[in-house]
């Protein structure tokens, strides 16, 4: 597809996008202080693929921004998507909007996180985060009828830290981050299959070889999609160990490593050919079965 055609796809599914939603009825367990939500990124920034990007800071209300699937190319499926930033900021264009209006244009619908960030002082790093996006699943499963979604092919897809958010998510869904708010949490939160694009802190530390201490891959963890270059400053051993992992869990797992690319590319096209990562993801959604042909209505 010329980049034209996929930008002006973009385009029109970002008319899409609904309010954001806020995803904790009372505000997020243990935030007494509002931070300054905002957008850190001056002028002097990396630019990827040419382009700023957003960073986004001092989130205190979580939300859920959902971008529903053009009816005439629906599949029923839905993705939550989890932006990186190192639990500090949130490239919330870069990993996240556009990535929801990618899903869109192959008929997927779109629900962005805006997780909580930078991580609180005297808490693990991603328990907040972990909050967040094990309420937001359950959030999209008990409106699954009013987004028109199946609410058994509900998956979730994250990029640097919020890939180990998304791994987190597929391996922690059993555990109760937090009091129960209202009925949406009497449903899962185990996402039904996962996306990790060059994803950090899956290891002990970033050069370590073994599993991270809180990654409890069992066979219940769900069909999982890795990616990552070779030359990713956040080592590739992420993706190799947590692979091998699921594979003596006997989890169905696919995994893509690329000689180039680095980190931080989001799904902007370059000339390397990792940027073509999107293609090679829809090709194993649709083998896993979760984007039917036939349309939801």
């Amino acid at each position: 597809m010329r980049t034209a055609t996929l930008f002006s796809l973009f385009a029109a599914s970002l008319l899409q996008a609904q309010k954001p939603v806020p995803i904790w009825p009372k505000g997020a367990p243990g935030e007494t202080v509002a931070m300054e939500e905002k957008d850190t990124t001056d002028a002097n920034a990396k630019l990827v693929a040419g382009r700023r990007l957003m960073r986004i800071t001092g989130v205190t209300s979580p939300t859920i921004t959902v971008y529903p699937a053009p009816k005439e190319k629906r599949t029923g499926a839905a993705v939550l998507v989890s932006p990186g930033g190192g639990y500090n900021i949130l490239a919330f264009d870069l990993e996240g909007t556009e990535v929801c209006q990618w899903l869109n244009s192959i008929g997927v619908t779109g629900v962005l996180l805006k997780y909580r960030v930078p991580a609180r002082k005297g808490t693990e790093r991603e328990l907040a985060p972990l909050q967040d996006a094990q309420r937001a699943i359950r959030v999209v499963r008990a409106h699954a009828a009013d987004w028109v979604v199946n609410p058994e092919r509900v998956g979730a897809l994250g990029f640097s830290a919020g890939g180990h958010l998304t791994a987190a998510l597929s391996n922690r869904f059993g555990d109760r981050t937090y009091d129960p708010q209202d009925e949406a949490d009497k449903l899962s939160s185990r996402p039904d299959f996962a996306a990790l694009i060059y994803p950090a802190y899956l290891t002990e530390s970033n050069e370590g070889q073994r599993l991270a201490a809180d990654m409890k891959i069992t066979a219940q963890t769900p069909p999982t999609f890795l990616l990552q270059a070779e030359d990713d400053g956040v080592k590739v051993e992420n993706s190799l160990i947590y692979y091998a992992a699921l594979k003596q869990a006997q989890v169905p797992a696919e995994m893509h490593l690329f000689a180039n690319g680095g980190h931080g590319y989001g799904l902007r096209r370059t000339e390397l050919p990792i940027t073509a990562w999107p293609q090679l993801a829809e090709k194993w959604m649709r083998g896993l079965g979760v984007m039917s042909n036939a349309h939801t209505h």
